[in-house]
C-alpha cells in the first residue's frame, strides 16, 4: 500500500489524519528499532472523563478512533506516509472507566476497527484492552501501539 492510498482510504471514511498533538511530558513520540515502530500512547482532545459514568461506550468506542488517527499521525511523522506500514504488530487500550465496566473491548475496537479499514488485513494485530482508574490529562481512552515497517 503506498501513502496516497492510506490517506484516500481515510477520505473515503470521511476521515483526515491530524496535527501532531503536544507531547505530555519527558518522551519521543516514537522510536523506531530495527523494521519496528514503537509509537506512544495517545489520546484525544476532546475525550476526557470515564466511561461508563460521564461517557458511553458509543462515546468511548469514538475516543478510541480518535486515538488512533493520532497513532496514526505518528507514523506519518516517523516515515513520512502509511505505505510504510507492513504490519499493525500490537495495540494497547486503557480505559478510564467505572469499575463495573465490562466493554472495554468494544471501546478500544475504535482503534482496531480504524486500522483495518484503512490496511485490510495488515490492520489485524494482538491487543490488550485494560479498565484504567485515571489517565494522563483527564483522557478517556489512551492507545499505544507497534507496527512493523516494511
Amino acid at each position: 500500500m503506498n501513502a496516497d492510498l492510506g490517506l484516500q482510504r481515510l477520505a473515503e471514511l470521511g476521515l483526515s489524519l491530524p496535527e501532531l498533538r503536544a507531547k505530555a511530558g519527558n518522551y519521543l513520540g516514537w522510536v523506531r528499532s530495527g523494521d519496528l515502530l514503537f509509537l506512544s500512547g495517545q489520546g484525544a482532545d476532546g475525550w476526557t472523563g470515564r466511561v461508563g459514568e460521564t461517557l458511553t461506550v458509543e462515546q468511548g468506542y469514538q475516543a478510541a478512533r480518535s486515538c488512533g488517527l493520532n497513532l496514526l499521525a505518528q507514523v506519518r511523522d516517523a516515515v513520512g506516509g502509511l505505505a510504510a506500514v507492513r504490519q499493525v504488530v500490537q495495540v494497547r487500550g486503557f480505559v478510564c472507566c467505572t469499575d463495573d465496566l465490562q466493554e472495554i473491548p468494544q471501546v478500544v475496537n475504535g482503534a482496531s476497527d480504524l486500522f483495518v479499514a484503512v490496511f485490510g488485513e495488515r490492520g489485524r494485530h494482538a491487543r490488550t484492552a485494560l479498565g484504567v482508574r485515571a489517565l494522563p490529562l483527564g483522557f478517556a481512552v489512551e492507545i499505544d501501539m507497534v507496527v512493523q515497517l516494511g
